[in-house]
């Protein structure tokens, strides 16, 4: 047997005995094995689920992310006359719009006070074909101060920090060749399209501009509101004026079109759409003749009695409410905000060099009415029993509490007065001293005595609730109302440690104050609308009635759809015999010698209760005031007109003659001569 050399041999080397798997490591091991066994469960099941039961679902979403869902504005509803003369009406327009989704860079908020370089340069290039500066200037964003952008930066960075995922017209009503340029050149301006857009169209330039309001773009917080539920994020809503408080009816409802388009947002071809709906009509009460014939004749007043400088009327149904024409002055042309406005532009509309055009002073401005006011005061005395309508004054034309005396204008003494005559003159001292009379001692009645009391309930101090929002309420002066401000001024000298504020001369209530209100003066506050509320009462009977311009809403085809009758506010109770005097002294004041307006309507036809009143005011040369009726006793088509021009001088003057031409074209179709009057009476 031959072995092998002990060198060749195998070396058996004895092995090590592992040590047997202990209990804790079993344990850990099982543990760890079954966390990857679920792990690899849960994501196998994972993907079961997505490619098995939602599949399609993700495949409609990849679907998805190839189209794109582009707003199809509506029409907005016309604004018609009663006659059926469109006032406002909507024109279609190609618009340049950008869609900040599909901008090179994603815009996000953090990015709007610094645009990235690629949209920065699309703005500068959209900028060049549209003829838009690209200088950078100051920008208010909302949630980022002042920025400073291009004009295009600026409108796409205020409309995304509102509106993130709204589309943002650039400009509006751009030419053919603009729209060629851009559609050829989609890889140069991506996010970047024409679409049709609406814009509202003024066919009657300033006439009643005040009254329509403004439209614009929804924003976050209107989105909000209940009114806007459901409204689209790139809707056009109403911002004030008849266009704020009637949108509902004028909006329409938007479309939509889903498009579909390729990787880079190139349009490939139309999915589906939903029509818009256009929005419905608003017929006015408006009287565009009457309105033409009121701005007119306010014009004429305003150039033939300087100073004056701006003015306003209303002329309305006393019974209904109605309003047949309200006009203020100056006025501007609103289709000038159809397209982008300048702020220089803006300013020029809002400010005092140009006695704010954009206000109406029908409702939103207030002062002094001067001798109007008497009527209201009469009311008061004789409700309250501290005079009755046989009761006669002395009038010598001087009335004095304590050393303070007053008189009437240009020094007139009238003699022995009862309350029909006092009006037909306009005795201020007849009037001074019924204020005397009504007054009440501050510390039981802190709310006024009757005067205060019948004021209020005429609706002095108060909005008359008309349809066109942003109406003021005035001022009705109260110890209240005194004590108030006293205060206010206290705090106001404490806290800027000066001598005095201006806002009250911290003297305590006096008689003195309800002897000026009694005449209209001091510190009443008082609209032209609200006037003719107070004067309707006098005319029907004792209603207040609520003013409306809105008549009914139609549909597009002229169906009527809704009409707008708004209820009376609340009557007042007042003795018929006291009416019946007070309306036979505004009779009289229109219709007889030695009457206030005797001068303008001595010869008119129509049986016209009138009144004048002139204010002084803050210094300035007086303001002019008329108001006068034709009730549903006297005619079949009653009317009450109330007007005001501001610095104008006398009311018979300046005012009267304007109210006497809207008087003419009401009941006879054409303005006839200017009438001016020759009273000095405030």
């Amino acid at each position: 047997m031959n072995r092998l050399p002990d060198d060749k041999r195998l070396q058996f080397v004895p092995q090590e005995e592992r040590p047997p798997l202990t209990p804790q490591l079993a344990l850990r091991v099982a543990v760890v094995g079954t966390v990857a066994l679920a792990m690899f469960a849960i994501i196998f099941f994972r993907l079961w689920f997505l490619q098995v039961l939602s599949g399609d679902q993700y495949l409609a979403q990849a679907h998805g992310n190839r189209a794109r869902s582009i707003d199809i504005p509506a029409a907005r509803g016309q604004i018609l006359d009663r006659s059926g003369t469109v006032l406002v009406d909507s024109k279609a327009v190609p618009a340049v719009v950008v869609s900040p989704p599909d901008l090179p860079v994603l815009l996000t908020t953090a990015l709007i006070p610094h645009p990235p370089q690629q949209d920065a340069a699309l703005y500068d290039r959209l900028a060049g074909v549209l003829g838009i500066s690209t200088k950078r200037s100051r920008c208010p964003v909302a949630g980022n101060g002042v920025v400073h952008l291009s004009p295009i930066g600026c409108a796409i960075a205020q409309h995304f920090a509102l509106l993130p995922y709204a589309d943002v017209t650039v400009k509006a009503n751009v030419s053919k060749y603009v729209q060629y340029y851009l559609q050829e050149r989609q890889d140069e301006f991506p996010g970047v399209h024409v679409e049709q857009v609406w814009l509202r169209k003024y066919p009657l330039g300033g006439l009643a501009a005040q009254l329509f309001g403004t439209v614009g773009p929804v924003t976050a917080q209107e989105l909000k509101e209940p009114r806007f539920r459901g409204v689209s994020q790139s809707a056009i809503v109403g911002q004030s004026g008849l266009e704020w408080g009637y949108d509902r009816y004028l909006r329409g409802e938007d479309g939509a079109e889903n498009v579909q388009v390729d990787a880079l947002g190139r349009f490939e071809g139309n999915l589906t759409e939903t029509p818009p709906v256009a929005g419905r009509s608003l017929k006015l009460s408006l009287d565009t003749r009457l309105q033409k014939v009121g701005q007119q004749a306010l014009q004429t007043s305003i150039d033939d009695n300087p100073p004056a400088n701006a003015g306003a009327f209303v002329a309305m149904n006393p019974d209904t409410g109605e309003v047949y024409a309200m006009g203020s002055l100056p006025t501007f042309d609103p289709n000038i905000f159809t397209r982008p406005v300048s702020e220089a532009a803006y300013r020029q509309l809002n400010n005092p060099a140009s006695n704010y055009p954009l206000i109406n002073r029908a409702t939103q401005s207030a002062g002094p009415t001067g001798s109007t006011f008497k009527p209201i005061t009469a009311t008061a005395a004789l409700e309250s029993g501290v005079w009755s309508t046989d009761e006669t004054y002395d009038d010598s034309g001087e009335f004095c509490i304590g050393a303070q005396c007053r008189h009437n204008a240009g020094g007139a003494a009238y003699g022995v007065l009862d309350l029909l005559n006092a009006i037909r003159v306009s005795s201020d001292t007849f009037f001074y001293n019924l204020g005397a009379l009504t007054n009440a001692d501050p510390a039981t009645h802190p709310g006024g005595g009757a005067l205060q009391q019948w004021a209020h309930a005429y609706g002095i101090g108060r909005t008359t609730g008309v349809d066109l929002g942003g109406e003021v309420a005035g001022n009705l002066p109260s110890p209240r109302w005194r004590a108030h401000i006293d205060r206010l001024e206290a705090q106001c000298e404490h806290t800027r440690h000066v001598a005095s504020c201006g806002i009250a001369d911290g003297r305590p209530w006096s008689v003195g104050d309800n002897v000026n209100l009694a005449v209209g003066q001091g510190d009443v506050q008082v609209t032209p609308l609200q006037l003719a509320v107070a004067y309707a009462a006098i005319a029907n009977g004792g209603t207040i009635v609520r003013p409306h311009t809105g008549l009914e809403i139609d549909a597009p085809d002229g169906r009527l759809l809704r009409r707008i009758d708004p209820p009376p506010a609340r009557h007042l109770n007042i003795n018929p015999d006291y009416l019946d005097t007070i309306r036979a002294g505004l009779r009289a004041a229109a219709s007889q010698p030695g009457g206030t307006s005797y001068d303008v309507f001595g010869n008119f036809p129509e049986e016209v209760y009138g009144k004048t009143g002139t204010a002084q005011y803050n210094g300035q040369q007086d303001y002019a005031w008329y108001v006068c009726f034709v009730p549903d006793w006297a005619t079949r088509t009653p009317i009450l007109v109330v007007v005001h021009v501001e610095q104008g001088g006398f009311g018979a003057v300046a005012a009267a003659p304007v109210a006497r031409e809207i008087l003419s074209q009401w009941f006879f179709g054409n303005p006839g001569n200017f009438v001016a009057g020759a009273s000095k009476t405030l």
